[in-house]
C-alpha cells in the first residue's frame, strides 16, 4: 500500500477526517495542511486503519 493511500480507514474514519478538514479550513488553514492535520488526529485517536476482529483485544484486558 502506497503511503497516502486511504483505503484501509473504515468510512467513520474518513467522515471523521473530512468534517475536521473542513474545520480547519473555516479557521483559515490552508487545504494541504487541514488534510494532513484531520488525518493525524484520526491517526491518533484511532491508532490508524481498520482496526476489528478477533486478537484486536486491550493490553489491559488480556492480563487479567
Amino acid at each position: 500500500m502506497p503511503r497516502g493511500d486511504k483505503s484501509a480507514y473504515t468510512d467513520k474514519q474518513k467522515r471523521q477526517a473530512e468534517h475536521i478538514e473542513e474545520s480547519y479550513e473555516k479557521r483559515g488553514v490552508g487545504e494541504e495542511r487541514a488534510e494532513a492535520i484531520a488525518w493525524a488526529t484520526v491517526n491518533k485517536q484511532d491508532g490508524g486503519g481498520k482496526k476489528s476482529g478477533a486478537g484486536r483485544a486491550n493490553a489491559k484486558k488480556q492480563s487479567q
